[in-house]
């Protein structure tokens, strides 16, 4: 007989996929211990009983109902579910947008606790309704079994910091007051809802730190979008950066004409956050300004914003920092949690970061100094801005790769349709609308917005192989229209739920002379009217810089209406993708409801399971008890009007 702890070994190495003399991956391995699993957000993990040669056999292995789709709240039209679960221990740990915390049984998806910040319902969540999802730390001078000395820490849309024990999922008593930490006492808070977190905080040493989600398009007076550091324990304050410079002394303080930066407000860190311990660094992606669509208010480039800034971790100091959109009023944030890798160039290892943009563009600099580690050059952009505007005559462009999206002006012999009565209506929008290409300033007869606000790429971020040095990222190419207008009390409605996208009311800009109306450039059917691809992953070589494959992602199902079948045209998508050690690449984030797998090599899809609803997040993997599992949240997305819901579904191979 074998011996038990031989036999151990045998299914471990199994697991891995690797012969009895190679050494299995590291334990912590099979976890996944960090929002992009690693502190810098690779999302690769070193599993691989999943490859392409079985990948056709995964089933569902569990499915758990979180019982909340939005319904009951007044800005529940905009609910979506985009957590990535951590899986530490034997613990799966998810979040929901209205602040539930649950732990469930990674290998039977049972609940094993539940906790709930009871947010208001009447309030109109004016950022992103939505939690990306929590932070684990672990307290290493608390003796083991203490209370509290593993905790969960999230932060609400309502704008407050809560420590959970991880064990028992109690309030740790001695974390601000007795758990809570109020996080709009210091921000200029203007009304509940307007400002809360929704990206998961990141954690250097004893320290919690984390930006903020402002209600966009609101004007000048709105929130301040500090960063802050908060002390893991206590919740007591350790430092805050404020990413617009209030201090004269300041060098960015000069980018910043006729000395706006005092009056100014937002350029909040929204998205998801990086940090490199070794180097005592934290990498903030920072917005636009609360003005976003017009800057005559803030004349210059509006250093710290729409930017990539490092600061030093332990103290909030700036070290460096890249402006990747000069004088914003595109609402071009830096939409994605910075990159941390290792670069390989001529045999040499450069510790690097890459950054994506809504603008479609990939940044790689030198982590350390900021120094672009691929070219940048600085490329004329339209001019004509509206009345008192003050635009780049500039902007950064990366030598390569080529942007993941058109960057070309949208003429009307470009419309596109699935019927000649819709085309004609695309042509009409295109034929009196303003269309230079990338950069095209808002204007009064209609500017269309290629790509549109929400990119580009957004928040899922990319996804990188140490090993064949590719890089993964989706995105989209779906133009927008903005049209400016002078302030006029009597045409100005309220401000519409969904940032206005349906076009239907005109948004006031406080403090500024024009107000604002947006919408998706699309026909009376809903369909985009530019051509397809509107949705694409692609793979990028980050060791040349060259795009290696793009390829579309996504079907119309549940995007065109009933009578058109869906078709794999590649569609508007939000979330992001996980690689494995062995060549796969795992994806929801398109508006139908699947979740599907491509090889790594050339792009082509291999697999794809259906979901109860699609699928804006991103997906997760770990191993247990011999069984590697793919997790997702699948609860489709207000904003892209698909059918919202509450499902996390787990996908396993079949029990030997």
């Amino acid at each position: 007989m074998m011996h038990k702890s031989a036999s151990l070994l045998l299914a471990l190495l199994s697991l891995y996929g690797c012969a009895p003399s190679t050494p299995p991956a590291p334990v912590l391995d099979t976890e996944w211990r960090v929002w992009g699993h690693d502190a810098g957000g690779n999302r690769y993990s070193a599993l691989q009983q999943i490859t392409q040669a079985n990948v056709g056999e995964l089933e569902k292995a569990w499915e758990f109902r979180t019982g909340e789709n939005g319904d009951g709240y007044a800005s529940g039209d905009e609910h979506t579910f985009e957590a990535t679960p951590l899986m530490i221990g034997r613990k799966l740990y998810v979040s929901t947008a209205y602040g539930r915390i649950f732990a469930l049984d990674p290998v039977t998806g049972r609940e094993l606790w539940r906790f709930d910040a009871v947010l208001p319902k009447e309030p109109s969540y004016g950022g992103a309704v939505a939690s990306r999802g929590v932070t684990y730390w672990h307290d290493s001078a608390a003796a083991t079994g203490t209370p509290c000395a593993d905790r969960i820490v999230f932060g609400t849309i309502d704008g407050r910091l809560i420590a959970l024990d991880a064990s028992a999922g109690t309030a740790c008593e001695g974390f601000g007051d007795r758990g809570t930490v109020n996080l709009t006492t210091d921000v200029g808070l203007t009304a509940v809802g307007n400002y809360g977190v929704t990206s998961p905080p990141v954690v250097y040493k004893n320290l919690i730190i984390l930006g903020s989600s402002i209600a966009d398009f609101r004007g000048i007076p709105v929130e301040l979008g500090i960063v802050r550091a908060v002390d893991a324990r206590t919740g007591r304050t350790v430092w805050k950066w404020d990413p617009i410079p209030r201090d004269p002394a300041d060098p960015a303080w000069k980018s910043w004409g006729s000395e706006s930066a005092a009056h100014s407000r937002a350029g909040n860190a929204w998205a998801p956050l990086s940090v490199d311990s070794e180097r005592d660094l934290v990498f903030v992606p920072t917005s636009a300004p609360g003005s976003s669509v017009y800057g005559g208010d803030r004349p210059g480039d509006n250093h710290y914003l729409s930017s990539v800034v490092a600061l030093r971790a332990s103290t909030g100091e700036v070290i460096w920092h890249q402006q990747l959109t000069h004088h914003d009023v595109w609402d071009y944030d830096t939409p994605a949690q910075p990159t941390l890798i290792d670069l390989e160039r001529n045999g040499t290892r450069i510790p690097a970061l890459v950054q994506v943009t809504k603008s479609g563009l990939t940044f790689v600099f030198n982590r350390e100094t900021g120094e672009p580690l691929i070219p940048i050059e600085e490329r004329p952009v339209p001019q004509g801005g509206i009345e008192g505007e003050a635009l780049s005559p500039t902007q950064p462009f990366p030598v390569r790769p080529a942007s993941l999206v058109s960057h070309r002006p949208v003429r009307p012999d470009d419309a596109w349709g699935f019927t000649f009565w819709d085309r004609g209506r695309c042509r009409e929008l295109i034929e009196h609308s303003r269309s230079d290409g990338v950069y095209t300033p808002p204007s009064r007869e209609g500017t269309i917005m290629r790509p549109g606000l929400g990119g580009g790429m957004n928040w899922g971020s990319g996804s990188f192989d140490p090993v064949r040095q590719l890089f993964v990222v989706n995105s989209m190419d779906l133009p927008m229209l903005v049209r400016l207008v002078d302030t006029d009390a009597a045409s100005v409605g309220a401000r519409p739920k969904g940032h206005g996208l349906d076009g239907s009311a005109v948004i006031p800009q406080k403090g500024t002379p024009y107000s604002m109306s947006i919408q998706f450039l699309v026909s009376p059917l809903g369909v985009p009217c530019t051509a397809p691809p509107w949705g694409t992953l692609a793979g990028i070589d980050l060791s040349t810089g060259e795009v290696r494959w793009q390829v579309p992602l996504g079907t119309t199902k549940g995007l065109t209406p009933w009578f058109i079948p869906g078709i794999k045209y590649g569609v508007p998508n939000i979330g992001g993708s996980l690689i494995t050690a062995s060549g796969l690449i795992f994806i929801g984030a398109a508006t139908d409801p699947y979740l599907r797998a491509f090889g790594e090599q050339d792009g082509r899809e291999v697999w794809r399971a259906s979901l109860p609803f699609s699928a804006q997040s991103t997906p997760m993997t770990y191993a247990l008890d011999g069984r590697q599992y793919i997790v997702i949240a699948a609860g489709g997305h207000g904003s892209l009007r698909v059918r919202r819901g509450d499902a996390l579904v787990a996908f396993a191979l079949p029990k030997r």
